[in-house]
């Protein structure tokens, strides 16, 4: 995997992909497909479903699971009987939600964006329209910037 990695462009490419409308999950992946060797489309794809903190549920921000999938392309996991492959492969989601957790004080999308207690009631699979308003009052492009600089830092090393 010798990829170039500019750990500013990847970072500004994930910003302008999430204020472009793409979700957190998306920008980050979409960002660094090239590393999971797909096409910004089939990553898009692959990685819609987990926007808003899965399907919008709120659970664990879109921004770690998508740097969880992007472990699984830098630290492949293939043979399920081969453990050291998959203690890497776990090893490294853990390093990254470590290192998003320790900036941000948690993984969990609700918590990040204070919408804790869960309101089920409240909850609904309709995106947010991204309006000026929906980006001066979420942090989200923010973390969407971690998680790509996170992802570009290990690359780097």
């Amino acid at each position: 995997m010798e990829k170039t990695i500019n750990i500013e462009e990847r970072v500004a490419l994930a910003r302008q992909y999430f204020e472009s409308g793409y979700n957190c999950a998306q920008a980050v992946v979409m960002a660094y497909n090239d590393i999971m060797s797909l096409t910004a489309d089939d990553a898009a794809k692959i990685a819609a479903p987990f926007g808003g903190g899965m399907g919008r549920m709120r659970e664990v921000c879109g921004t770690v699971s998508a740097m969880t999938m992007l472990a699984g392309a830098i630290s492949p996991s293939f043979d399920p009987k081969n453990m050291e492959e998959r203690k890497a492969n776990y090893a490294l989601v853990q390093e990254f939600a470590t290192a998003f957790r320790n900036e941000n004080g948690d993984i969990v999308c609700r918590r990040l964006l204070g919408l804790e207690p869960r309101d089920e009631q409240k909850e609904t699979a309709m995106p947010s329209e991204r309006t000026a308003e929906y980006y001066r009052k979420r942090p989200c492009v923010e973390y969407v910037a971690t998680a790509a600089r996170i992802v570009g830092d290990y690359l780097a090393k």
